[in-house]
């Protein structure tokens, strides 16, 4: 729905609280890469912002969530953003608040802290370019009742696919895909999220070998 590069922050306004903030702050790891070699999770939204300053946020979609309680009905709003650098780097996350500006904060947040490496490449038979444009082989992801699976593709051909997961694909940096799917897809949540769980497989499936190339 709208998208935007995301603030940088100030790195002498951050007090990092993780052993893995503190080595970025320090300048002793230098990019999300290491950090995810080094098996060290994110649980700051400002590591993020020091190792992908290039990074850009989109809101995917924004709903109005109502709860009945015994004080009466209740709303919030629920937004689900995805952030990412076009560059093998993408994050999922939901944001709820009352207002629509602090939902869509918290989402941005949730999403930097959810953020995985992608890995790309040119896996497509009919190319055999060499160049990061694509994935390297077939994935497959789930959520609630939406599966997706994608496959590799030349290099030109774009994202054969819904509206949701070319969102979430073009933020990660993959410019070509073929890409199969089924289920509620107009649950665009479930969808983003199925999308996201499938490129979580194109590095957790590879051998460590493999991911030191």
């Amino acid at each position: 729905m709208s998208s935007r590069q995301a603030p940088d922050r100030a790195a002498e306004q951050w007090a990092p609280k993780t052993e893995l903030g503190r080595l970025v702050q320090e300048g002793k790891i230098t990019s999300l890469d290491e950090a995810f070699e080094r098996g060290m999770k994110v649980r700051e939204p400002q590591i993020v912002d020091m190792l992908l300053p290039r990074l850009t946020e989109e809101v995917v979609t924004i709903d109005l969530v109502q709860k009945q309680t015994d004080a009466g009905e209740r709303n919030r709003y629920r937004v689900l953003v995805v952030v990412g650098d076009e560059d093998g780097h993408v994050g999922l996350g939901v944001g709820k608040a009352r207002q629509v500006r602090d939902a869509i904060e918290k989402g941005v947040a949730s999403a930097k802290l959810n953020v995985i490496p992608v890995r790309r490449g040119c896996g497509s038979y009919e190319c055999r370019c060499g160049q990061p444009h694509s994935i390297l082989f077939a994935v497959s992801g789930k959520r609630g009742s939406v599966r997706i699976s994608l496959y590799p593709a030349p290099k030109g051909l774009g994202l054969v696919t819904g509206d949701t997961p070319k969102i979430v694909l073009r933020l990660a940096g993959i410019k070509d895909c073929w890409s199969r799917s089924d289920g509620s897809t107009s649950t665009k949540l479930s969808f983003a999220a199925a999308t996201f769980d499938a490129l979580s497989k194109t590095i957790s499936v590879l051998t460590p070998d493999l991911w030191s190339r």
